[in-house]
């Protein structure tokens, strides 16, 4: 042992005790890395300037496996088992990558990849154990992990907590959500970040399922240094997998933030066999909030898919037996038994409610009317046995996923559907029973494979069952991915609810193509969302893949249905078109009910013609928590489309065209705000008209508060 570690010191000394340097490709960014008194640390420059100060790595352990981790308190004399300090470096490897890739699904048609890399192998003298600490260094930011490789003195550990900082030279401007170990379906908060101590207890409000993380903040996290050179940042994860998602503990007078892992039950956070990596921490930097937008760092530190047929995976454009249940109009469940019994329970003998919205009738009616439209999709929640109690009581074999309600004839919908050249999309509500999921999922993909549905939007509403895990510790995230991985031995899709936020998986997973994992539109009949909201998703939640928002909210107010309601979806008209093109959407829903949508055919024709995959996008303007300007090319196409949306401001922009062929002419087919519209007062004002244009053409759009613009751009043949 005492030879080995006189090798180890040597072997440092030789290799130089000074800080180790990574540049970016472009040379704009420098990381450096050095450890201090045994202590690994790195920093960040941009151009010269400190973005990241010297900020520790490491992480804690446990000091024994078979602990109850709960009753555990720890000491200072555990540190000795910890993977912080003590260290000596023993090696470090460089490396580079140039590639362009193609996602199956995505904002554009081929990702660029490129970055140095730096991999520092550090031995810990006391135990004899190695860990390697990796950065890439990208032309848009810095991405950081730990890697665990097999070893005789590191073979199994549950870690305490991940120690990775992030130490901030000044006070910025955050747009935040509070932390939490199964939600982030909460409204954004903006402050400074020194005062999100101060704002925290009023950040929230309840949730079907809820563990806060007090003081301390989710990612993605996006944050501005203003003054005469602002520069924007995102500080997120990529590649979580077999590891718990991180939060942000708040340092408000230093400006620091530290990772804080979520935790099972016991308190323990990860439970590690080598070899094994963490995921990335990522840190985005650019001096145009566009650049951030169009960032694909976080999907590039994702691993390559290992699906060796895709062709099932394709953009999809749907609608769907849901609105109406959300807005209080019709139900789930079928009748009004209050305790049922999915084994035992007759429901062919209940009583029906009345208001069960997934009978053959209306959904009959939905799929007329979703076909004559041109959409690929229709979703009916509420079709299977079970909903009568489905919420609140912990109940594990709560759904079977195959046995559908006395007025729902599957077999007939599904024929009746596919004569019309519609797919419907399965729904598996699993009200957070992730264990009888897990059983019943092959049963319930071979019966979607009888009867022809290739997309199933899965649902995790409530605590998670095994009791103690969260939707953000390590076994759940196990679990959606192991789901990802059984449907794609179906050829399904996946688009999953209360889930997880994605990091970049979908490179990895291409069928798990969209998620929640955010506040949608659902939230504008239950507590409202801000008009700002969709303005800060973009820089947040969408960083790390595709969100099912469901917008195409024509009739906002709620009174409409239930007079005196005081409930409105916070937007105009021309604002809920423009989301199709502002939020990236490959599983595309027209979220209303058709009888609204027949009352204005004209501003309709936008949702049928916006594409849903694209082959290129660009970030013609934006600022976080006030405006998205994005212009998106749709795939296999010449077709263009451009999305405007405002805050609770209104709005001029002048939409610049250079981004079309030089050279051609293009109809547009503008849809914009009223000059009377007003999201409050006269939220369906909206004004259509065609134009003439080319590259060198430029149209000035007036938006209203919470409004915005859409624009349709086709070649003239």
């Amino acid at each position: 042992m005492k030879k080995i570690t006189v090798g180890a010191l040597l072997l440092s000394m030789m290799l130089g005790v000074k800080a180790q340097s990574l540049k970016s490709p472009d040379g704009k960014f420098e990381m450096n890395f050095q450890l201090k008194d045994g202590v690994p640390f790195y920093n960040l420059k941009y151009n010269g300037a400190v973005v990241v100060e010297d900020s520790k790595l490491g992480l804690r352990l446990f000091k024994d496996t078979a602990i109850k981790f709960a009753s555990e308190i720890a000491k200072p004399e555990d540190a000795k088992f910890d993977l912080n300090n003590g260290f000596a470096k023993v090696d470090e490897k460089r490396d580079s990558k140039n590639e362009t890739w193609q996602p199956i699904l995505g904002e554009k048609k081929n990702y660029i990849n490129h970055y140095n890399e730096l991999a520092l192998t550090l031995n810990q003298a006391s135990t004899d154990r190695s860990i390697v600490v990796k950065f890439r260094l990208f032309n848009d930011g810095l991405g950081f992990r730990y890697e665990f490789p097999q070893q005789k003195n590191l073979n199994y550990f549950v870690i305490r907590e991940e120690d990775s900082e992030i130490d901030f030279p000044t006070d910025m401007k955050a747009w935040w959500l509070v932390a939490d170990y199964d939600s982030q379906e909460y409204q954004y908060q903006e402050s400074k970040v020194s005062e999100i101590p101060a704002k925290w207890d009023k950040a929230f409000d309840a949730n079907a399922s809820q563990s806060l993380v007090k003081n301390a903040v989710q990612s993605p996290l996006m944050l501005k240094k203003e003054g005469k050179e602002p520069l924007y940042i995102n500080v997120a994860e990529a590649a979580v997998l077999d590891y718990p998602a991180s939060h942000l503990e708040v340092d408000a007078q230093n400006f620091k933030f530290k990772t804080h892992l979520t935790a099972d039950r016991q308190g323990a956070k990860g439970y590690i066999q080598t070899p094994s990596v963490t995921p990335w921490r990522t840190i985005i930097v650019a001096p145009k909030a566009e650049q951030v937008m169009d960032s694909k760092m976080i999907f590039n530190l994702n691993e390559p898919t290992k699906y060796k047929d895709t062709s099932y995976i394709h953009p999809t454009k749907y609608m769907g037996v849901w609105w109406e249940m959300i807005i209080g109009k019709s139900q789930w469940a079928y009748s009004t038994e209050e305790n049922v019994h999915i084994d035992k329970t007759d429901f062919a003998k209940l009583t029906p409610n009345g208001k069960h919205a997934a009978n053959n009738t209306k959904v009959k009616e939905y799929i007329d009317f979703a076909a004559e439209n041109g959409f690929q999709g229709l979703l009916i929640e509420g079709w299977n046995i079970g909903w009568e109690d489905w919420f609140g009581h912990s109940k594990e074999f709560v759904f079977d996923f195959i046995t559908p309600y006395p007025d729902f004839d599957i077999k007939m919908l599904n024929e009746y559907a596919h004569s019309k050249g519609i797919k419907l999309i399965m729904h598996h509500e699993t009200s957070g029973s992730a264990t009888n999921y897990e059983r019943w999922a092959d049963k319930a993909f071979q019966t979607m494979n009888k009867y022809g549905y290739d997309a199933v939007k899965t649902g995790y509403v409530g605590d998670i069952i095994p009791r103690g895990e969260h939707h953000y510790s390590q076994w759940t995230i196990n679990h959606y991915y192991r789901i990802a991985e059984k449907a794609n031995e179906y050829k399904i899709m996946v688009n999953s609810h209360e889930s997880v936020r994605p990091t970049g998986e979908s490179r990895t997973y291409p069928n798990y193509i969209s998620a929640e994992a955010a506040r949608g539109t659902e939230y504008e009949a239950f507590g409202g969302n801000k008009p700002d909201h969709q303005t800060v998703l973009p820089f947040t939640r969408w960083m790390g893949g595709s969100m099912d928002y469901t917008p195409g909210i024509f009739q906002t107010k709620l009174d409409y249905y239930f007079p005196g309601d005081k409930r409105f979806v916070k937007t105009t008209l021309a604002k809920q078109l423009a989301l199709y093109v502002t939020m990236y959407m490959p599983l595309q829903m027209a979220a209303d009910l058709p009888e609204n949508y027949k009352k204005h055919m004209d501003a309709f024709q936008f949702i049928k013609d916006v594409a849903a995959d694209w082959d290129d996008t660009k970030i013609l303007s934006a600022e976080p928590g006030d405006y998205v300007i994005t212009a998106r090319k749709a795939k296999g196409t010449e077709n263009w489309f451009v999305g405007g949306i405002t805050d609770e401001n209104k709005r001029e922009y002048m939409v610049d065209f250079s981004f079309l062929d030089k050279g051609k002419k293009y109809e547009a087919t503008i849809y914009e705000d009223g000059k009377d519209a007003d999201y409050i007062d006269n939220p369906q004002s909206y004004n259509i008209y065609k134009k003439e244009i080319n590259s060198k053409s430029k149209i000035n759009f007036k938006m209203v508060r919470s409004g915005g613009f859409a624009i349709s751009i086709k070649p003239v043949k």
